[in-house]
């Protein structure tokens, strides 16, 4: 294993909606990874149905969570979705997400808003910084990244890379491994992407980053993907964290 190869794995959708996921891939993770070597992304108040604010509970194993090693992320706000979108921004709400692209149609000044909520709402919780910010599904808008730019976030990520907000500094390139659990047709997908990955990444990626979410331990077949991906890159990327790229 190459110490200048990274593995950078993180659970998205970390709420007290989805506690009992959350602790599943929190073990499949450690198993592969180690206790703390992983991210968590957290969201304030799931769909307005779960705010975190109120959930003294799942705040103290947030608190755990991070006295463990685990980085925390804000993951927007409610993650959901609820703006009219037009043109290749209207491709991506409809293509790319299920009505959970919540940053990619706000304007500046309510991203800002959230954003900075966010992270002081997360950061009262844990009581140290938070790793960064990470919107719902990967997606920003043009407000999102203005806005980026003025939170204070030491780093963000899309799809394809993971950078610095305040000067824009690339940090790490290449897809990040995630599955789908929403249809037969976009689990089939994503499945294959995965099994693919394990072949080519590994010889090409400095850094690799693998993504889970909460309806993945919905489908044996993605947890055994997840596993065996896993497996693959802990062999030849050394487990990381986000902070060591910055």
């Amino acid at each position: 294993m190459s110490s200048t190869k990274r593995l950078l794995a993180s659970i998205h959708d970390v709420s007290p909606r989805f506690e009992a996921q959350v602790d599943q891939l929190a073990g499949v993770l450690e198993n592969h990874l180690g206790k703390g070597r992983f991210a968590m992304l957290v969201v304030p108040d799931h769909w307005g149905a779960a705010p975190l604010r109120e959930a003294k509970a799942f705040q103290s194993r947030l608190r755990n969570w991070s006295d463990s090693g685990i980085e925390m992320f804000v993951h927007g706000w409610f993650h959901r979705d609820t703006g009219q979108h037009s043109g290749a921004a209207n491709f991506k709400a409809r293509h790319m997400t299920a009505g959970e692209g919540e940053f990619l149609g706000l304007e500046e000044a309510t991203a800002l808003r959230l954003m900075r909520e966010g992270k002081a709402l997360i950061e009262d919780i844990i009581g140290r910084e938070v790793a960064g910010f990470i919107a719902p599904a990967w997606l920003y808008g043009k407000g999102s990244l203005a806005a980026l730019g003025q939170a204070g976030f030491a780093l963000a990520e899309d799809h394809w890379k993971v950078w610095k907000p305040g000067n824009d500094e690339v940090l790490a390139k290449g897809p990040v491994i995630t599955w789908a659990s929403r249809s037969a047709m976009r689990t089939a997908s994503s499945l294959a992407f995965a099994s693919l990955a394990r072949t080519v990444l590994p010889h090409a990626l400095d850094t690799v980053r693998i993504a889970v979410h909460p309806g993945d331990v919905s489908k044996p077949s993605l947890l055994s993907s997840i596993d065996a991906t896993l497996g693959r890159f802990a062999r030849s990327h050394r487990p990381a964290r986000y902070a060591e790229l910055s």
